[in-house]
């Protein structure tokens, strides 16, 4: 249908006389009738009863109207639409899925508040990335490393396990548990070393390169394990012991390369993170 048709329609309507609306659109009388007998055939229905004042208005121009204001506009805002588009600032975002989904989503949102005109993408933590949200241990040296949120490491376990009837445990206390251990991680190096100086070992039974592998086993029952508080977000079958000693945990942050300009969709980034 020609837009041309409609813009007759409302202009008639609204004036609710032809010499009127011809002077609006900037036509010939003769051009207004002919552009309203066209919709009028192609709609197959009668939308003004024309008389000597102007016109009346069907039932139909009624129903037709709101219609045609709707579709009018919407024509109108193409070509802004496409403008803000290309406004768009496009960045990379690396992830990986051993972190607190929450806390990611806090900060996704975020973004999407105070910066609509990012245009995000997530990829995966070995794509090509503009920055990446990551640990502070596996901070680059051409690398800045911008604090986003601390996860505590926690003891967990099955609720059938003889530990999980206490509040918290002692680090005696593990010598001989079963024990899944990552690797990686340097929360069971070092609960591992601090046994070993009091001459006690837990009883190494599986290993995971991740942590959220590391749940996995443990929910199985293969035995117990250190996990952060963000992994855990995924888990309801393990209970969760605090450990009498010295805070162990992570710090999640913002790894951005420091060898190059910040384009301006990171630095955009970066200024709506450090927003209170």
């Amino acid at each position: 249908m020609d837009l041309r048709l409609l813009k007759s329609f409302v202009a008639v309507y609204e004036e609710k006389n032809i010499t009127l609306a011809a002077e609006r659109c900037f036509v010939s009388q003769p051009s207004i009738s002919n552009a309203i007998k066209q919709l009028e055939e192609e709609l197959n229905t009668s939308l003004f009863i024309r008389h000597k004042k102007g016109v009346n208005l069907t039932d139909e121009a009624h129903h037709l109207y709101p219609l045609a204001i709707r579709l009018l506009h919407d024509v109108q805002k193409l070509p802004s639409l496409f403008q803000e588009r290309n406004q768009c600032l496009p960045i990379k975002l690396a992830t990986f899925p051993d972190i607190s989904q929450s806390e990611l989503a806090k900060l996704l949102a975020k973004l999407a508040k105070h910066a609509p005109s990012l245009l995000i993408e997530l990829v995966d933590h070995n794509a090509d990335y503009d920055a990446r949200i990551s640990l502070d241990m596996f901070q680059q040296e051409d690398e800045i490393f911008s604090p986003l949120w601390e996860e505590d490491y926690v003891l967990c376990m099955l609720p059938d396990h003889p530990l999980a009837n206490q509040d918290a445990v002692d680090l005696n206390q593990l010598h001989q548990h079963d024990f899944i251990e990552c690797p990686p991680c340097e929360a069971h190096q070092q609960t591992v070393g601090l046994l070993a100086c009091d001459g006690l070992a837990v009883n190494l039974v599986a290993k995971a390169e991740h942590k959220t592998q590391v749940m996995h086993l443990a929910q199985a029952g293969v035995g117990i394990s250190f996990l952060p508080t963000g992994v855990l977000e995924a888990s309801n079958m393990l209970v969760t012991k605090a450990l009498n000693g010295p805070r162990m945990f992570r710090r999640i942050g913002l790894c951005y390369p420091t060898n190059t300009s910040l384009n301006p969709a990171l630095q955009l980034v970066l200024k709506t993170l450090n927003r209170n």
